[in-house]
């Protein structure tokens, strides 16, 4: 075709979802992913939250691609050789319908796009879209290669460093400490094994964030998560104090270390490394999202920096979906009026702020702020790890009273810095 009603470009779940959406409602809609499939470059770390997402995509659970409900969760703060974790296990979680799931994106990205063809939708994998068609300011298409294909919309989906809203002119000049570079590995065990070093059910999962002396006192941390036969297990550290840090360090050599943690040895005894993968995620937050629209596109999820992080839950792919679905009816509703202009098309931006994605991200917006404080990654992990240890320690000296172990711990390792983060915690 020399035309198509919408281009979506980048097959991940914000650009699969609109994709979906339209495709079901006999829109000719066009796909084009630049991986060997959906899925194949994406390192996300692998959950997602469903509640905030189940009744936009009522029809595709029950049967979707994935790996286990989790129903543990652990928060570990670390030192070289000493590690504290923090673990909720909560019948809640068990109860159905499951709040939260891990995936292996490989697989449910590519059984999306397969949901997309059979909606009606056209998926084209190994294709790189170089440029759009714009006239007099308003975008016409997208250039891939030799081939120029027209459509009423463009829905750039491409990722955190998004051409398509770079040519568009909507994509804010990049700051480094608005990203963070995840590693990621896949590292295969059996069901069995994962369900007993874990202490799960068949089906539950455990999610479990660290932080501390892993990222070498930069902003970061480290995660893994259960899937059915194999653990996903990364860390994340924010660009501009990876490439300021001194001496300097390698991320491949991050994570060597991190594997060779005790706490994280144990865990992954035995497993065989199938994945290893590497990219650049968003960090800004609300500050940081980019505009969403012009005349005749959009920019969903990762692409606009719909992303967050608040510590203690990571959250983008619902955002993703969500800013999929609700692009697509966005294009509904301008093609009712025929109209692609950014007059049309800001009905996207009043859905996003009706929605939790928007409101989520603006009740948070303080979190890249807090989570900036290098006292998170180095003096609070080693105060509360050396606290515990000499609380638990019995040696042949006489013990002191509990509470002076730990003033003197926080008096030692934080001083009245503490009282300054803690007025942080208050506008979380």
């Amino acid at each position: 075709m020399d035309k198509f009603d919408v281009i979506v470009v980048g097959g991940g779940l914000a650009g699969l979802s609109a994709a979906y959406i339209l495709a079901k409602e006999g829109t000719a809609v066009l796909v084009l992913e630049r991986g060997d499939y959906s899925g194949a470059k994406n390192v996300t770390g692998g959950r997602i939250y469903l509640n905030p997402i189940r009744n936009l995509l009522p029809d595709i659970w029950d049967e979707a691609p994935l790996e286990r409900h989790i129903s543990q969760e652990k928060i570990t703060m670390m030192t070289e050789n000493t590690s504290v974790t923090i673990k909720l296990d909560s019948d809640k979680f068990r109860q159905k319908p499951h709040h939260s799931f891990t995936v292996l994106r490989a697989k449910f990205d590519r059984w999306l796009a397969e949901k997309v063809e059979a909606a009606g939708g056209m998926v084209v994998t190994k294709t790189r879209v170089d440029n759009l068609i714009v006239e007099k300011g308003t975008v016409k298409g997208i250039i891939a290669g030799e081939d120029s294909i027209e459509a009423d919309v463009v829905v750039a989906a491409d990722g955190v460093i998004s051409l398509m809203a770079e040519k568009a002119g909507l994509k804010k000049p990049p700051v480094a400490r608005d990203f963070a570079v995840g590693i990621k590995e896949i590292i295969e065990l059996p069901e069995e094994t994962i369900e007993n070093r874990f202490n799960l059910q068949n089906g539950e999962g455990a999610a479990q964030l660290f932080m501390g002396s892993i990222t070498k006192g930069i902003f970061g941390g480290g995660f893994l998560y259960t899937n059915r036969n194999s653990l996903s297990l990364g860390l994340v550290v924010g660009i501009k104090d990876l490439a300021e840090r001194q001496p300097p360090i390698e991320l491949p050599q991050l994570i060597e270390e991190f594997k060779q943690h005790p706490e994280i040895k144990a865990l992954i005894s035995g497993g065989e490394t199938v994945e290893y993968t590497a990219h650049v995620i968003p960090e800004g937050g609300y500050s940081a999202i980019s505009p969403l629209f012009s005349d005749g596109i959009l920019v969903t999820g990762d692409a606009a920096g719909l992303a967050l992080n608040t510590g203690i839950t990571v959250r983008g792919m619902e955002f993703a979906i969500a800013s999929g679905v609700l692009a697509a009816e966005a294009i509904k509703y301008a093609r009712t009026k025929n109209d692609f202009t950014k007059i049309s098309l800001a009905k996207y931006e009043e859905l996003l702020r009706n929605s939790f994605v928007l409101h989520d991200l603006k009740t948070f917006r303080h979190a890249p702020h807090f989570l900036s404080n290098p006292r998170l990654f180095t003096q609070y992990p080693e105060a509360v790890c050396n606290m515990m240890e000499k609380m638990m320690y019995i040696g042949d000296s006489p013990k002191q009273k509990l509470s002076s172990t730990a003033f003197k711990e926080i008096r030692n390792k934080l001083g009245l810095g503490v009282l300054k983060d803690v007025m942080g915690v208050f506008r979380l």
